[in-house]
């Protein structure tokens, strides 16, 4: 029986740019579709956060570019706290599946394995 898991993930950029947010969320999409086998079909919801320092462009947008019209999305302001990384994309994708918790693969790429490393299953940015 089906199941509604959470996939997590971040991804840091250099520069708030239109061109960085949607490349680096395009990756990090990417990387956690692919490494969790996930048909766009399974998708419930996806739910992004960005760090105060980022408002060039909706990381919604780089979904809508992967040719996932349908699928609901959602981008927030990350709750800001002193010691947090700055320039951070954050995923939650919602999916329908048969696996486990312990089988799912979440993704924190390049600067942000260090966030949760009792997760990270990702690889360098």
């Amino acid at each position: 029986m089906s199941k509604v898991r959470g996939i997590r993930g971040a991804i840091s950029i250099p520069k708030n740019t239109e061109k960085d947010i949607l490349e680096a969320t395009t990756i990090l999409l990417r990387k956690i579709i692919e490494s969790n086998q996930i048909q766009t079909d399974d998708i419930a919801s996806i739910f992004f956060t960005v760090t105060d320092d980022l408002n060039a462009e909706f990381p919604a947008y780089a979904v809508r570019n992967m040719n996932m019209r349908m699928v609901p999305l959602l981008c927030a302001r990350e709750m800001h706290v002193d010691k947090g990384m700055p320039g951070l994309i954050r995923i939650l994708m919602h999916v329908n599946t048969d696996k486990s918790q312990n089988q799912i693969k979440h993704q924190y790429l390049g600067k942000t394995k260090h966030l949760r490393p009792d997760l990270n299953e990702g690889e360098s940015e």
